[in-house]
């Protein structure tokens, strides 16, 4: 019966662990992916021409809310063209990379 509770809290760990597990990002490579980001999302008061609203700041975002936006452009469940555009030509360990970057910058 011990044997049995073993084995169960053994395969339970090892899903939790796995579940949890993902690639992480590359903070070097994100690095050199953000140039293009900084051309407006590092200029401080920028707006957008149309619609008018002030551009994000994207320096020390939450890792996990970067990778989701950057893939919700990517799949068009956000709408922007230029992000659209953006995040269309990057990788899943693209878009990794640069939320490990700016999630490691100071806010």
């Amino acid at each position: 019966m011990i044997r049995l509770q073993l084995l169960g809290l053994t395969v339970a760990a090892a899903l939790l662990a796995a579940g949890n597990a993902h690639a992480a990002g590359d903070k070097a490579n994100g690095r050199k992916l953000v140039y293009t980001c900084n051309g407006c999302h590092g200029i401080d008061g920028y707006t957008n021409a149309y619609p008018d609203y002030p551009v994000p700041k994207i320096a020390g975002q939450n890792e996990q809310y970067i990778i989701n936006a950057l893939h919700g452009y990517k799949t068009g469940d956000r709408t922007h063209p230029t992000m659209m555009a953006q995040a269309q030509s990057l990788s899943d360990q693209d878009i990794d990379d640069i939320a490990a970057y700016l999630s490691s910058l100071a806010k």
